[in-house]
């Protein structure tokens, strides 16, 4: 099963009725849902950060992309659930660049290594993740 077939499952599409091409838009519209709905997470997270520092909602919206994967990083090391050796290895990044990310010398690494860290966090936490897109599909028919 690939990874995106638990997602469309839960959506109650059959993706193998898909061509390629259209399989890669329907991955790209789940993992945009996905980066949305993690973005708010951290943004109910960081509220009284943001509050705090008088954050505008522009301002929040910055501080919120360009610590992004930084955060989801931090998130996964925090549960204990990772290393930061395992993720080097899963998303097949060097270490040394992954601690970039992390200290945040490097806020906007690649749309392949966001996809592999999403990935192996999804493999861990699918709970959370059906959560995620049952949140945001009903979302979408609330606004249909």
């Amino acid at each position: 099963m690939s990874a995106m077939e638990p997602l469309c499952l839960l959506a109650g599409i059959d993706p193998k009725r898909f061509s390629k091409e259209k399989r890669l838009l329907l991955e790209a519209e789940f993992f945009s849902r996905i980066y949305k709905k993690l973005e708010d997470n951290f943004r109910k997270q960081y509220t009284n950060y943001f509050n705090l520092f008088r954050f505008t909602l522009n301002r929040e919206d910055i501080a919120l992309e360009e610590n992004f994967v930084r955060s989801l990083i931090q998130n996964m090391l925090s549960s204990g659930d990772y290393t930061v050796q395992g993720i080097a290895r899963y998303t097949n990044t060097p270490e040394d660049v992954l601690m970039e990310i992390i200290v945040g010398l490097n806020p906007y690494p690649s749309a392949i290594f966001l996809r592999r860290l999403i990935e192996l966090d999804r493999a861990q936490r699918r709970d959370f993740y059906h959560t995620l897109v049952k949140e945001s599909l009903n979302e979408e028919e609330l606004d249909s």
